[in-house]
């Protein structure tokens, strides 16, 4: 099985000459088309429970990875946890300030620097969609990399959780997930 992560903006002839012409292109990001639109962190699976949050559940893991983001100008915010339009998720230093960090769990007084707060919070969210509401999807990607060779594309391609320059690829997870390779600390 072989899984390629590439960038959204890459033109399909150019990843063909590149990895052949016999791939699979699949788009993970949320401007992909069913199925494969529910691998993004926008799409709201509903019910995954928010880390350090006893009894607390996010729509999705990017409205769980924002709602418990600490700005200069603006605390956690819990009402991006029931978003399910895939809209309006995103908080911007542009806007906020400078991210203090992740506050970890609803209720937590502990902030957790970007590093820990991709291991604590957004790769534990993100496992339990893979694990509980992505299964069929995963068959299938797992059967498509048996007969040839997939391109996952994301918009981003950083698959190594200590790259702190540039944010995490989802795409790159989804890899990870199927090679048996899911980070750890």
């Amino acid at each position: 099985m072989t899984i390629i992560i590439a960038n959204r903006r890459s033109k399909p002839e150019n990843l063909r000459k590149k990895h052949g012409e016999s791939i699979e292109i699949i788009d993970v990001t949320s401007k992909a088309d069913q199925p494969w639109v529910k691998f993004s962190p926008f799409w709201p699976h509903g019910n995954i429970p928010v880390p350090f949050s006893d009894g607390i559940y996010g729509t999705c893991v990017e409205g769980i990875w924002q709602a418990l983001k600490v700005f200069d100008s603006e605390d956690i915010d819990p009402l991006k946890l029931s978003i399910t339009n895939m809209k309006g998720l995103k908080r911007t230093v542009r806007r906020l300030g400078q991210i203090r960090g992740h506050q970890k769990g609803l209720d937590g007084d502990e902030l957790l620097q970007y590093r820990a707060a991709r291991e604590l919070i957004y790769l534990p969210a993100y496992l339990w969609v893979l694990e509980n509401s992505l299964i069929d999807e995963l068959d299938q990607l797992r059967d498509i990399a048996t007969k040839k060779d997939v391109v996952l594309l994301d918009y981003q391609t950083n698959g190594d959780l200590d790259n702190l320059k540039t944010p995490l690829s989802h795409a790159a997870l989804i890899k990870r997930y199927l090679e048996n390779d899911w980070p750890t600390s």
